[in-house]
């Protein structure tokens, strides 16, 4: 691990290094960089891959005041400064995704194509910010109680044998801290009609039984920007990266291989 200061906060990523060209992966809520451990394995033998810990989140640690997804696209952006990397592949999970359509916004020269899994461009579904808030406000009171880390984790994961190793490390970690993060995700603004904007060529990638965010907003996803491929994983969870990893890596190779030089 190292950490670069970047907009306030240390942030901590990881850094297969060389001359590749550059893939940046920005995880989901409550996760941290090391979910994407199957997509490092799968690229870095032709791709340079950064995999980093956003505000709230793993080992980087800011300030606790409120922050945005725009702020984390600064961030990320902040990062590859850091780094000496002018354009790269973005990409995010959930999370990572909306902050990956921040960065095309913010600074489309700088975005050569977008890996997008599991995420959407709206807001949150009004109807489930109430049920999403209590999980948020009960984590930050009592912790990741086995009622309430078991359906989170099944809301991310599914029926995974991955579950327990990611509700200890849950547990292990500060449960205040989740308190902004919450805010963050249920207030974030609606990029729907700003997806024409975006140039960058996309890879939109879904799982079926995602039971977190619906495949039908990843194909408005898809058919709102100007040059994307979408797939959907057969049984696909919200975490397809880790629970399909031979079907998600196999196609951001096919994806990366042929994007322009």
């Amino acid at each position: 691990m190292a950490t670069a200061a970047v907009n306030g906060a240390e942030i901590a990523y990881d850094d297969t290094g060389g001359d590749h060209p550059a893939v940046i992966l920005a995880h989901g809520f409550l996760m941290d960089r090391s979910m994407f451990g199957p997509q490092v394995d799968a690229l870095r033998s032709d791709h340079r891959v950064i995999t980093w810990d956003e505000r709230g989140f793993g080992e980087t640690t800011y300030d606790g005041a409120p922050f945005s997804y725009w702020d984390s696209a600064k961030d990320c952006l902040g990062l590859l400064d850091h780094l000496g990397i002018e354009r790269a592949v973005v990409g995010g999970m959930s999370q990572g995704g909306f902050i990956a359509l921040r960065t095309a916004l913010l600074a489309p020269e700088r975005v050569r194509g977008l890996i997008l899994l599991n995420t959407q461009a709206g807001p949150e579904d009004p109807e489930v910010v109430p049920l999403y808030q209590g999980m948020v406000d009960s984590w930050v009171a009592d912790g990741p109680t086995d009622e309430l880390a078991g359906t989170i984790a099944g809301l991310i994961l599914g029926e995974s044998e991955l579950s327990a190793a990611w509700i200890a490390r849950w547990r292990s970690r500060d449960k205040a801290s989740l308190a902004q993060p919450g805010t963050t995700l249920l207030t974030r603004d609606d990029l729907t009609e700003r997806l024409g904007e975006i140039q960058a060529p996309a890879l939109v990638v879904h799982g079926s039984a995602d039971a977190a965010i619906a495949v039908d907003l990843a194909d408005r996803l898809a058919k709102g920007l100007p040059n994307a491929e979408l797939l959907v994983v057969p049984g696909g969870t919200h975490s397809t990266n880790l629970t399909h990893p031979t079907e998600v890596n196999a196609a951001i190779v096919a994806f990366l291989r042929d994007l322009p030089a």
